[in-house]
């Protein structure tokens, strides 16, 4: 029971601080800083829905993607952590992360009349960062505990509506919170994130490693 309940909050945590969604916060009014109330929150929930479908995507596919490119799940987990490495020392700093989106992808976002899509849902929520979460956990599934494919999508699940939430609030939250308090949630989050990459890298050299000796 306690392996499971560990296993709930390692997915959730690693999901929910993957996507950041109050990360996204200052972006997405910069982006909508002309639009409605009312339309805010349609795009908030329409990118909330889509970065879900994303990362359930590739949290089912992953492994067929791999295996069709001949990638093992050792190589993903080095390359998963490594990318979220970077990401959470540009949390630590507290700025926004070329690996998540760039000033430019935020430029144009304030051009479009509908961000739901692209840049908000992808890549500000389902990023890379958080696209290699969800592959590295799913590769935690062995034929012995199929049953861990629930806590990894339902993590997914409560992430996107958390996410919604968040986004709905963004003026809100962004008005009690302050630059300050997000700046200490980006932090916090920058830390937690970069023990879970470390530990990824850990888990994809224990598993390369005896396979690279065998060959």
């Amino acid at each position: 029971m306690r392996g499971i309940i560990s296993f709930c909050l390692v997915s959730f945590s690693a999901v929910f601080f993957a996507v950041d969604p109050f990360a996204a916060v200052p972006m997405f009014l910069a982006m909508t800083e002309r639009d409605t109330p009312e339309k805010r929150r349609r795009m908030a929930l329409r990118a909330s829905i889509t970065a879900c479908a994303v990362l359930m995507a590739f949290a089912l596919a992953g492994a067929f993607i791999f295996k069709a490119l001949s990638i093992t799940m050792a190589a993903f987990k080095i390359a998963g952590g490594l990318l979220l490495l970077i990401m959470s020392v540009d949390m630590l700093r507290t700025r926004p992360s070329p690996a998540r989106i760039t000033p430019g992808e935020v430029d144009e976002g304030t051009q479009k009349d509908d961000i739901a899509i692209v840049p908000l849902a992808i890549p500000l929520l389902a990023g890379p960062g958080a696209i290699a979460t969800v592959v590295v956990l799913m590769g935690k599934v062995r034929p012995g505990s199929p049953w861990k494919v629930i806590p990894i999508l339902l993590a997914i699940l409560v992430t996107a509506a958390l996410s919604y939430l968040v986004l709905r609030g963004a003026s809100r939250v962004a008005r009690v919170l302050g630059r300050t308090g997000l700046s200490i949630i980006s932090r916090i989050a920058g830390l937690l994130l970069a023990a879970i990459a470390v530990q990824f890298i850990l888990d994809g050299l224990g598993e390369g490693i005896p396979l690279f000796r065998r060959h």
